[in-house]
């Protein structure tokens, strides 16, 4: 068991931190909404530090789950930011979905201070946190990630290391990339399937054992079809996300067609009042 810290206790930081006390790891907490934390505290135990770096002191891993580059950079190199906190030869695992950019950035100022960057956006959304079962993409160095990985598996059930810093984030677009495509096809499937006047659970009930299946199939279509968007992951998270990977692609060459036109359809979902609908929310533009 480790002594961790863990900065950042959203939608799925508080679940993850919980994972972290539950397999008996020593859990300090930091929030930056200061109540947050002493509501975690008080219902896992650990303790609640009032600075990313007071959190940082002392521990031999420091995970965070911030929202985007600019906050991952206050949690780590800000005035009281978590790298002026930590020792050497500690560990830092960034969960944050954030840019290829700010992940080697990080690595190469925690080499200087003589510890560890790991980059490791998750997949499996809300749920996934609440339930221990995340996919975890890491970035960086094999005998780091060695020793970060038992505590990791603490709130996942699968991890792996894809190659150097920036490898995880690089990782996780690709998988955001997917889903877009994949979620854009399933609305227009069910949106199709309405207009024809078939039973729809009738029709994703044969089509999902076929070659058409997908978990964004088993797990959201009967509730796209019923127009239910009141859990997941957030349009207005996804368009993060995909301006991330917009980003990259202008860097590197990659052509992205349809991911584009799905962060403008995610846009459409957003002028419609839907920010805060999950991903799923595609169709609700089609049915309108």
């Amino acid at each position: 068991m480790a002594k961790v810290a863990f900065l950042g206790l959203g939608v799925m930081g508080y679940p993850m931190a919980r994972h972290l006390k539950a397999k008996g790891h020593e859990v300090t907490v930091y929030n930056r909404t200061t109540a947050k934390a002493e509501q975690w505290v008080s219902e896992n135990g650990g303790r609640a530090a009032k600075t990313p770096r007071e959190a940082a002191e002392g521990q031999e891993i420091v995970f965070a789950c911030v929202g985007n580059d600019d906050d991952l950079r206050q949690v780590t190199l800000g005035p009281d930011g978590a790298f002026h906190g930590m020792g050497k030869g500690t560990i830092f695992v960034d969960h944050t979905t954030a840019s290829a950019e700010v992940a080697r950035e990080l690595y190469a100022a925690a080499k200087d201070k003589g510890f560890s960057f790991i980059d490791a956006p998750v997949s499996g959304g809300q749920a996934g946190a609440e339930n221990g079962v995340l996919t975890v993409m890491c970035g960086g160095d094999a005998e780091v990630y060695a020793k970060a990985e038992p505590a990791i598996m603490s709130f996942a059930r699968a991890s792996r290391l894809l190659g150097p810093a920036g490898s995880g984030q690089l990782t996780k677009m690709i998988n955001q990339i997917c889903i877009a495509g994949l979620v854009q096809g399933l609305a227009e499937g069910i949106h199709f399937g309405k207009k024809a006047g078939l039973d729809i659970e009738a029709v994703l009930e044969v089509i999902s054992k076929g070659a058409a299946g997908s978990w964004q199939m088993e797990n959201r279509g009967k509730t796209m079809n019923q127009g239910k968007f009141d859990f997941g992951f957030a349009v207005d998270w996804m368009r993060k996300d995909l301006s991330i990977v917009l980003g990259e692609a202008r860097k590197n060459g990659a052509s992205l067609p349809v991911t584009a036109l799905v962060d403008q359809f995610y846009a459409d979902v957003q002028k419609m009042g839907g920010n805060r609908w999950d991903t799923s929310s595609l169709i609700a533009r089609l049915d309108k």
